[in-house]
């Protein structure tokens, strides 16, 4: 049996925010709250955190502290990229003032996350693309795009960055919205510090296969993090993990298996209306449960049905796991 560690994305902690309950889900949480949260869930170890941190912590040094004294530590430092400053794109940005204050953001994400000793730098370009035929100019955007990632990465090569792609939420259409398209723009940047962030509901939400993406990336030597979660495919709902996707969930574990994955898995979620300790504590009971279910599927018999595309096969063996494995307590 493999033993995952876990993470999350300090968000899931915090007050959520959507375009009707605009004031809000949930009571407004200072950073240090949002942290006494993460600590109180069981077997969470790490932490993707944004910058500019949220309120309550000004110094990278105080944050520090702060995760030391609950036992946790940052996986990752993600720059707010996306915010009303970017409404218009941040490394796409029209105006050039605006794309070098996203480079700037990435410039400071980069020394906190030297400081707590993170494992990588996350973009997640959420304004960067487009919403109505017409609007932009596609080549540009890539052209844009491209130059940011290579200049950023080129001027930190000590540091590993990682790109979480998406297919739209905040614009209508990403311009990194996918695998394939993400490491297209990666081999073009042509770093070596550049990977990406496989995020288990994105792939969803982008059409593709998780289990097939997460070993492409693999394949080509970009795989940096691995997050988990669910969502109904036609929005990046954030749901608990396999609230929804059993069988991809599943099979994404067993692919995260097999390419021999030690990281920790991050939990990308946001509980908009669920306790966030309840919800996280959930995903990580329902991937340990999920690991016996891994434990207990015949790989020899399932390699044998894939080679012979055996489905009715291959779903029986998955069942059967399904049926033999046993609550965590």
């Amino acid at each position: 049996m493999s033993a995952l560690t876990f993470g999350a994305g300090i968000w899931a902690f915090g007050q959520i925010v959507d375009r009707y309950a605009t004031d809000g889900y949930g009571p407004s949480r200072k950073m240090t709250e949002m942290l006494d949260l993460a600590a109180s869930v069981d077997g969470l170890e790490c932490l993707d955190i944004n910058v500019p941190f949220a309120e309550g912590v000004s110094k990278t040094s105080e944050l520090a502290a702060a995760l030391a004294e609950r036992g946790l530590r940052a996986r990752a430092i993600t720059p707010h990229l996306y915010t009303r400053e970017f409404v218009k794109g941040a490394f796409t940005n029209p105006d050039p003032a605006v794309r070098e204050r996203a480079v700037e953001r990435v410039h400071e994400a980069v020394a906190v996350a030297r400081e707590l000793g993170a494992g990588y730098v996350k973009f997640w370009p959420g304004q960067d693309g487009f919403d109505m035929p017409g609007q932009a100019d596609y080549a540009r955007l890539w052209d844009l795009t491209v130059a940011a990632i290579r200049e950023l990465a080129s001027a930190h090569p000590d540091v590993q960055f990682a790109i979480e792609y998406k297919a739209k939420e905040p614009r209508v259409r990403i311009t990194l919205s996918d695998a394939a398209r993400t490491l297209l723009a990666i081999e073009e940047a042509g770093q070596p510090n550049v990977g990406i962030v496989m995020d288990f509901g994105h792939s969803l939400l982008a059409g593709e296969t998780p289990a097939e993406a997460v070993q492409l990336v693999h394949r080509r030597g970009r795989l940096v993090s691995v997050e988990l979660n669910d969502n109904w495919r036609g929005w990046d709902d954030d749901l608990p993990v396999a609230s929804v996707h059993l069988f991809e969930t599943i099979e994404y574990l067993l692919a995260v298996r097999r390419i021999g994955w030690s990281a920790p898995v991050l939990l990308d979620q946001f509980p908009f209306r669920e306790d966030p300790v309840r919800a996280l504590s959930q995903s990580i009971a329902t991937i340990r449960m999920l690991e016996q279910v891994c434990d207990r599927v015949d790989l020899d018999e399932l390699r044998d049905a894939q080679e012979r595309q055996d489905a009715l096969r291959a779903q029986a063996l998955l069942w059967a796991a399904l049926g033999t494995a046993r609550e965590t307590p």
